[in-house]
């Protein structure tokens, strides 16, 4: 199984940037996703997922309509789309699949089997 995560990239405050994770090996359309990042000396924090239903949770308010996550499971991939992007939001960000059959976004950093390797997003201010 791989989540490969694309996007990388530096933009300026107020920018947008796109990032895509494209799983193999598994039955995509079973698992919810997650976006996760972490900032330099901070803790991981949960962005968001989006389950086999296409419903959507954020994790950080601050990304309520900033933040959109959403999948094309013809792909095997989930998106995540940032716009008016802060500074505050240089992290790596990672994508995650989560197999349970409940959609549980609380606890889908503990209970996630697959994850990407984490793709570095820089905004500059």
């Amino acid at each position: 199984v791989q989540l490969q995560a694309l996007g990388e990239g530096m933009v300026q405050a107020g920018g947008s940037l796109r990032l895509s994770c494209t799983a193999s090996g598994l039955q995509f359309s079973r698992f919810s996703m997650g976006w996760f990042r972490q900032a330099p000396g901070k803790e991981r924090e949960f962005v968001g997922a989006i389950n086999w239903s296409y419903d959507t949770t954020y994790g950080i308010d601050s990304e309520k309509g900033r933040f959109t996550i959403s999948r094309d499971n013809a792909r095997n991939t989930v998106y995540l789309q940032m716009v008016s992007l802060k500074p505050e939001d240089t992290a790596v960000y990672s994508c995650a699949a989560d197999g349970r059959p409940l959609f549980s976004p609380a606890t889908m950093a503990d209970f996630s089997v697959y994850w990407g390797q984490g793709t570095l997003v820089t905004v500059s201010s």
